[in-house]
């Protein structure tokens, strides 16, 4: 349905416009609501329409080669999204869903020769936030592939596989097993019977004498509790090796992209050259 005019005076796209533009605006301009979670339009519809958000948010994103999720932006109140389709009639060039229950106005290709018309200076604002939202995802493009493995999982680690993580990394280190040296010593020690010729120690009883059998039930239990979270920790970096080699196969991806851009340049130069050359060849032979 046609907004209403008086819905324009508290955005700032059309502040700049007095009382009888924005009249004249309203009956072009269509109010669009739309709920939280719907989208508004996908990547590859026909483009042709520009949105001025009023109230709510949405979210524009796309998708790289390795289908990875990409957030470029999340415009608010006030602000604009479709402006690039809507400029050059193309297709869109990224997807939009709503975050918070959305109200927006819409712009038809036609009603922006009225609106730049009456204002010129809005299509520099128009290209100011292009170019800030053009230099935002060539940012966000150029490291997408460029992640922490270590941070990829870490970050997702519970109690029980951050307590796993640090017996295992213990118990394969020189600390570990001096700790155990000095403690198997000792209990043998006090469990032998020549132990009883220091007078300090005479009155210490053989709690375990030989053949050790608490100390060999110790041992063993703590051998099964051991083996249990190394299991555990041997999980987590399978499952930290599958995101490595997914990171290594976006950077290789990546790589391979650059190489076949940059092909195309000394192609699309190469071919240049020539063909400035063939005009060279044949001023000089008019000559």
């Amino acid at each position: 349905m046609p907004a209403d005019a008086g819905v324009l005076a508290d955005i700032p796209f059309f502040q700049v416009l007095d009382d009888h533009e924005r009249a004249a605006l309203a009956q072009h301009l269509e109010l669009v609501t739309l709920t939280a979670g719907r989208p508004v339009f996908e990547h590859g519809e026909p483009g042709g329409s520009l949105y001025v958000i009023r109230r709510g948010r949405v979210e524009i994103f796309t998708r790289n080669d390795t289908g990875a999720r990409i957030v470029l932006d999340r415009p608010g109140p006030g602000e604009t999204f479709g402006e690039i389709s809507f400029l050059d009639g193309g297709p869109r060039t990224a997807s939009v869903v709503v975050q918070e229950d959305l109200e927006a106005l819409r712009l038809d290709r036609d009603d922006l020769d009225f609106f730049l018309g009456q204002h010129p200076h809005a299509a520099l604002d128009m290209l100011t936030a292009m170019g800030r939202r053009l230099r935002a995802t060539n940012e966000k493009l150029r490291h997408t592939a460029s992640r922490n493995v270590n941070d990829e999982v870490a970050d997702r680690r519970t109690g029980v596989e951050k307590v796993a993580d640090w017996i295992a990394a213990f118990s394969g280190s020189i600390p570990f097993m001096n700790l155990h040296l000095v403690g198997f010593t000792l209990w043998i020690l006090l469990n032998v019977p020549w132990i009883r010729r220091f007078p300090l120690l005479r009155p210490v009883a053989l709690f375990d004498p030989y053949p050790f059998g608490l100390l060999t039930m110790s041992v063993s239990l703590e051998a099964i509790v051991l083996s249990v979270f190394v299991l555990l920790s041997q999980n987590r970096q399978a499952a930290k090796e599958h995101v490595r080699g997914d990171i290594e196969y976006d950077v290789n991806l990546k790589a391979e992209m650059e190489v076949a851009h940059l092909h195309e340049k000394v192609d699309r130069l190469s071919a240049d050259m020539a063909a400035r050359l063939a005009q060279i060849q044949k001023a000089l032979a008019k000559a």
